[in-house]
């Protein structure tokens, strides 16, 4: 059966993203250069150049793909089913099972600030693990179940306790221990008399 065009370019993007990002692991981004990409991927310079207008777009996509991943684990363990704060305690969880993909964390909070600045990898959070959480406090604070905080300072503080606990993991803390704490530290946000 013959490919479209389009099935053609969406397999080269997608060989030259899963190249990317075998590498950027690997070495780091720093480290690899676009001909090794191009030829783990198995495709020409131009193709490369036809996806994506340099190395940067290209870690850019990785993150971007990584962070959607990171989100979709979170969504699909703290369901709506979940009591509100069953939810963020599920989804923290999930969390820390997602950016436990090797990897992923140096993707996410070491290179990704580093590569493309810390204003573009929170605006890439915004839209995926930041989003979860928020939406998240916010469904808590609908039900009255947690006490009104500022959304956006409470989402950027539980968030940075999560990537800290994350990169904690990543160099050898005990994971049951960090989910202990931030299970305790979402459920001091309780209202009072809940």
């Amino acid at each position: 059966m013959r490919r479209t065009n389009r099935e053609r370019s969406q397999e080269t993007r997608e060989k030259l993203l899963d190249a990317a990002r075998r590498l950027f692991v690997e070495k780091s981004y720093a480290e690899t250069s676009t001909p090794e990409i191009v030829e783990a991927a198995g495709v020409t310079r131009g193709a490369l150049y036809h996806h994506f207008a340099d190395k940067q777009a290209l870690f850019r996509a990785v993150a971007e793909q990584e962070a959607r991943e990171v989100a979709g684990e979170i969504e699909a363990k703290a369901g709506s089913e979940l009591a509100p704060i069953e939810a963020l305690i599920e989804g923290s969880n999930a969390f820390l099972d997602a950016m436990s993909v090797p990897g992923r964390t140096r993707l996410l909070l070491l290179d990704g600030p580093a590569v493309l600045g810390r204003i573009a990898m929170d605006e890439i959070d915004d839209r995926n693990g930041n989003r979860t959480l928020r939406e998240g406090l916010q469904a808590a604070m609908k039900e009255g179940v947690i006490r009104p905080l500022p959304l956006v300072a409470l989402t950027t503080l539980l968030g940075a306790a999560f990537d800290r606990a994350a990169l904690a993991v990543e160099t050898g803390a005990d994971a049951d221990d960090l989910r202990l704490v931030l299970s305790d530290l979402i459920r001091g946000l309780v209202a009072t008399g809940k």
